[in-house]
C-alpha cells in the first residue's frame, strides 16, 4: 500500500504550491463535496460545477489556511456551502431576469441551521475516521470517496476481496453511530 500523507502535510505543501499535493487533496474530497453540493442544488451538472469552484477557491485560500483538525473536509465543505448557496441566488436573480416564473422549489434562504449542523456532521465523520487504521481509512477513501469496487479497491492495496469488504462494512456501521449522534432529536 501506498504510503498516504495526512492533510495537514499535504495542505502545507500545497499551500507552498505543489500541484501533486493539491491533486491528493482533490483525489481524497472531490466525491464528498460533490454529494454536499448536489445535496443543496439537486442538480448533477451544478454539483459538477460547484466541486470545482470549490477547489479553485480552495487553491487561492490555502496559503493562508490554519488547519483547525486533522482532516480538511469541514473547510472544504464550507467553501462549497457557500459556493451552492451563491449559485441558488443566481439561479433565482437569472430567472427573475428573464421574466420566468420564479421556481418555487429553490429555497429563498439557506438554512443556517442545517449549515452548522452538516459542518458538525463533517467534522465528526474526520473525527472519527482519524480514528481508524491507516487501512481501514484507505478502504474508505478508495470505496466510497472514490467509488472503487470491492475488488479493484482489494487489487490496489494488495489485500483480498473478502478483507475490503467486511472492513468497510465495520467502518459504516462505526460511521453511521456517528452521523446518528449529529441528527436533530
Amino acid at each position: 500500500m501506498a504510503h498516504e500523507q495526512d492533510d495537514a502535510t499535504l495542505v502545507a505543501r500545497a499551500a507552498e504550491g505543489s500541484e501533486h499535493a493539491f491533486r491528493s487533496l482533490y483525489r481524497a474530497y472531490a466525491r464528498p463535496v460533490y454529494w454536499i453540493a448536489h445535496g443543496i442544488l439537486g442538480s448533477a451538472a451544478d454539483a459538477e460545477d460547484v466541486v470545482q469552484e470549490t477547489f479553485v477557491t480552495a487553491w487561492r485560500k490555502l496559503p493562508g489556511l490554519v488547519l483547525a483538525g486533522e482532516s480538511l473536509l469541514p473547510w472544504l465543505a464550507t467553501i462549497c456551502r457557500f459556493q451552492a448557496a451563491n449559485r441558488l441566488r443566481r439561479r433565482l436573480r437569472d430567472r427573475a431576469h428573464e421574466g420566468g416564473a420564479v421556481d418555487e422549489t429553490l429555497p429563498g434562504t439557506i438554512d443556517v441551521e442545517q449549515q452548522v449542523i452538516s459542518a458538525e456532521l463533517a467534522e465528526r465523520i474526520a473525527r472519527e475516521l482519524s480514528g481508524m487504521s491507516d487501512l481501514d481509512r484507505e478502504i474508505f477513501r478508495l470505496c466510497a470517496a472514490e467509488g472503487y469496487a470491492y475488488q479493484a479497491a482489494a487489487e490496489e492495496l494488495g489485500i483480498a476481496h473478502g478483507v475490503v469488504r467486511n472492513r468497510l462494512s465495520r467502518v459504516r456501521t462505526r460511521l453511521r453511530g456517528a452521523v446518528t449522534e449529529t441528527e436533530p432529536a
